[in-house]
């Protein structure tokens, strides 16, 4: 029981400056460590029960978090591509007002 709220003391105080693969497996330990509690006691083991509980969780939830980071970072790669992307559209939307307007220039130029 010690264990588990040390863990999830740890993961409190970490969450905000940690990844998601890091956090998820704090998470997910603290969560197998309890759930290996309860199961461990009930099969008399209480011990062998959080520590495989804990590095069940633990192994889950580093998972879990891993695959959140890498969308975090494909969903970040998208947004810095469409920003660019934007970016050029608008440069060559300007470039062909100006190209208008120098047409409309060049056009009136030579009626007179």
């Amino acid at each position: 029981m010690r264990m588990l709220l040390v863990s999830a003391l740890l993961l409190s105080m970490s969450a905000c400056t940690l990844n998601k693969a890091t956090t998820g497996a704090l998470t997910g330990s603290a969560l197998g460590a309890g759930l290996g509690a309860i199961v461990g006691n009930q099969s008399g083991n209480a011990g062998a029960g959080v520590a495989i509980g804990a590095a069940g969780g633990a192994l889950g939830g580093a998972l879990i978090g891993n695959s959140m980071d890498n969308q975090d970072s494909e969903r970040q790669r998208l947004e810095e591509q469409q920003i660019r992307q934007q970016q050029e559209l608008e440069r060559q939307r300007r470039e062909i007002e100006e190209m208008r307007r120098q047409q409309r220039y060049d056009d009136l130029y030579r009626r007179y």
